[in-house]
């Protein structure tokens, strides 16, 4: 199983969509995927068009509770992805998570999980308790971000967090990567904060970027993205691109194999199998 954290501590990142879509693309590779909403105000869960459960019990605050374990989660099922939702209990609760060994409830209750190949955790922009339990829990962090200004200012704060937690908390944790969002090639402030970031942070810049596209920006109805909506939409064809990145950068070989055998020859990324 491998945990990663979709974080930004600046909103506007486009990180709830990155969620949705990087969580879609791997299922569309054949990995079983879970996303996990750790934002108490619960864009993600709305994003998918879930309603908040009546019971706190049924959504992610259970990660958090004293009998918490895997097989008790109130997991959804939906198209690409299964699914835990949030509750603005989560807000309440955070006030009895003031320990220092309260950042590691999340990374607890997934240990014992073994029905899924990826968990992906979404948390909220600021740096809360559940933001740390996302990031002690995972072994990637990703940290979508817009090439403008302030966005980068709050990507590199993030980038700063994920180190302090991968040196005190966490040396599980790989090294953070940068993925631009909302890129417009028009635009020659974007190149301009492309180069820096890669200047300033060299190999944590993703080269798959993700271009602006409309559809990427419409709910998401149980669990139905641009995969199955639009395959040709250039939201698509930049996700597959980033998906067939983050497998070569894990080395996830042995679903290239497991690709190789479904198509009966060369193993072709996902990029290939849509374009084909």
């Amino acid at each position: 199983m491998t945990v990663i954290s979709i974080c930004n501590h600046k909103g506007g990142s486009g990180k709830t969509t990155a969620t949705i879509h990087i969580a879609a693309a791997l299922s569309l590779v054949g990995y079983k995927v879970l996303v996990i909403d750790l934002d108490p105000q619960g864009f993600l869960t709305r994003m998918v068009g879930i309603d908040e459960p009546k019971k706190p019990e049924h959504s992610s605050w259970a990660l958090f509770d004293m009998d918490a374990h895997f097989s008790r989660l109130a997991i959804q099922k939906l198209k690409s992805f299964d699914f835990l939702p949030s509750s603005t209990a989560l807000t309440k609760k955070m006030n009895d998570l003031g320990k220092s060994t309260d950042v590691f409830w999340v990374r607890e209750v997934l240990y014992d999980n073994d029905q899924y190949d990826f968990v992906l955790l979404d948390s909220s922009s600021a740096v809360t308790v559940y933001t740390l339990n996302s990031l002690v829990a995972s072994h990637y962090a990703i940290i979508p971000v817009v090439p403008e200004y302030l966005p980068v200012k709050g990507a590199e704060q993030t980038f700063q967090s994920c180190k302090l937690v991968r040196q005190k908390l966490n040396p599980e944790l790989n090294a953070p990567y940068f993925l631009m969002t909302q890129v417009d090639g028009r635009k020659k402030g974007h190149e301009k904060y492309l180069n820096y970031l890669n200047q300033e942070y060299p190999g944590c810049v993703l080269s798959a970027q993700i271009r602006t596209c409309p559809e990427l920006a419409n709910e998401v109805r149980e669990g139905e993205t641009i995969f199955q909506t639009n395959m040709k939409a250039k939201g698509a064809q930049d996700f597959a691109r980033l998906i067939d990145e983050l497998l070569q950068i894990m080395d996830k070989k042995e679903k290239q194999a497991a690709v190789d055998l479904m198509l009966g020859g060369k193993w072709k990324s996902l990029a290939e199998m849509m374009i084909n």
